[in-house]
């Protein structure tokens, strides 16, 4: 693992969200659109885990997301941001109590927030 300074982990801007629509990206298993309300503003954020979770779970859910990462096509779609998610890879089986492996679990606030609350 590469360490970071301080100065670096700055820079990263995560802000809770508000997801208000979602979809599948056309001809793209993996791959969900989702158009996020930070309060201010609105983003499309593009999330590789359509194997794991439905757009119906999705909608709804305020959830921590890289709002001041550069924008990036996957698809042509244009992703503006990214969800941040805990990655399971390396878990134990989950008949072990654990998340399924590999399933990304999303990081819910324990209590209600306003759109667009940084994420510190």
């Amino acid at each position: 693992m590469e360490n970071v300074t301080l100065d670096d982990f700055k820079k990263v801007e995560i802000k809770i969200g508000k997801v208000v629509h979602c979809e599948k990206v056309a001809d793209a298993d993996k791959l969900l659109k989702l158009q996020v309300d930070f309060g201010d503003f609105q983003r499309q954020i593009i999330s590789a885990i359509a194997e794991w979770y439905k757009p119906e779970d999705l909608e709804g859910k305020k959830l921590p997301f890289i709002v001041n990462l550069e924008p990036r096509n996957f698809r042509g779609e244009e992703s503006q941001g990214m969800l941040v998610a805990m990655d399971t890879e390396d878990l134990p089986p989950a008949s072990a109590g654990w998340a399924q492996p590999g399933k990304p679990v999303l990081l819910i606030p324990a209590e209600d927030v306003k759109e667009g609350t940084l994420v510190v």
